[in-house]
């Protein structure tokens, strides 16, 4: 099998951007149950605007010039790598990272398409390994930004079958097979000894 390149659509971008967008709508909804909460005193209306909006905006211009640059440089700089014994994952801004799984440890994988991932006609695909670390997530890694994901989906696990079937099968056999001649040849060993000690007492 040849080994596939892969990098992911740029409808990731839009999908974090309207994450992050999500995440920061929290300090609009904020700001709105300031505004009609507090003017229940003596405070009006317009001293509560003139304090809580600012802010607010402040904070979500501050958000979004910070957010949007790392947004960009994630998904340009991510990139995933199938081959014929391993899954290879490129990531990192500062810091660049290569992530090997090796597919004798891959267990299964999951596909998983969230609200925005179905809007925006993709999905990600999941990594579960036997030995994965305790992370929140609950997997080890993730092939997110994929528009063909049904197809990569069914390569992945046909490459997982065709590993698992030649290392696994045929190795156990072999090491059973072994095993069974040399408890064979014992109990043959055994029962020479025992005849040619029974033939010395004759």
């Amino acid at each position: 099998m040849e080994r596939i390149a892969i990098k992911p659509d740029l409808k990731l971008k839009t999908k974090l951007h309207l994450f992050t967008l999500s995440l920061l709508s929290i300090f609009v909804f904020t700001g709105v149950i300031l505004q009609f909460t507090l003017p229940l005193g003596r405070i009006s209306y317009s001293d509560v605007a003139i304090v809580v909006w600012p802010i607010v905006f402040g904070i979500l211009l501050i958000g979004w010039l910070i957010a949007a640059p790392i947004i960009h440089l994630w998904v340009n700089n991510l990139e995933y790598f199938i081959e014929d014994d391993r899954i290879i994952i490129h990531k990192g801004i500062i810091t660049k990272i290569q992530q090997n799984i090796p597919y004798r440890a891959i267990t299964d994988f999951m596909l998983h398409r969230s609200l925005y991932d179905r809007i925006l006609k993709m999905g990600s695909i999941r990594i579960q390994t036997a030995g994965q670390a305790v992370t929140p997530t609950g997997y080890e890694a993730n092939l997110g930004g994929l528009i063909n994901y049904d197809e990569l989906l069914s390569e992945l696990r046909s490459r997982l079958r065709k590993v698992n079937h030649e290392s696994s099968p045929l190795t156990t056999q072999n090491v059973e097979g072994a095993t069974n001649e040399n408890v064979m040849q014992d109990i043959l060993n055994e029962l020479k000894l025992i005849r040619a000690a029974l033939e010395d007492k004759k």
